[in-house]
């Protein structure tokens, strides 16, 4: 039961911009959203139907899944300090 994973244009931009060391973090854990969208870690996003946040570090990605399409889509990936602003 894979998933497909798209990344909006916006996540895509904010990846482009992270650091060598947490770019291949970060694209390591967008690839194992493909396989589990809920992995350990994972927290829901209060306010939200279908939110969801997973942790890299210092770094969130923000993502929806939409199980009926298995669809994961991410549209955030920024520092903690600025990715709820």
């Amino acid at each position: 039961m894979a998933f497909d994973v798209i990344i909006e244009t916006k996540a895509q931009k904010e990846f482009l911009k992270l650091s060598p060391p947490w770019d291949k973090k970060v694209k390591a854990t967008i690839n194992k959203l493909e396989k589990d969208p809920r992995l350990s870690g994972v927290k829901k996003l209060s306010g939200s139907k279908d939110g969801y946040r997973i942790r890299v570090s210092n770094y969130r990605i923000l993502y929806t899944i939409d199980d009926r399409e298995k669809i994961v889509t991410v549209y955030r990936i920024k520092h903690r300090r600025e990715v709820y602003k």
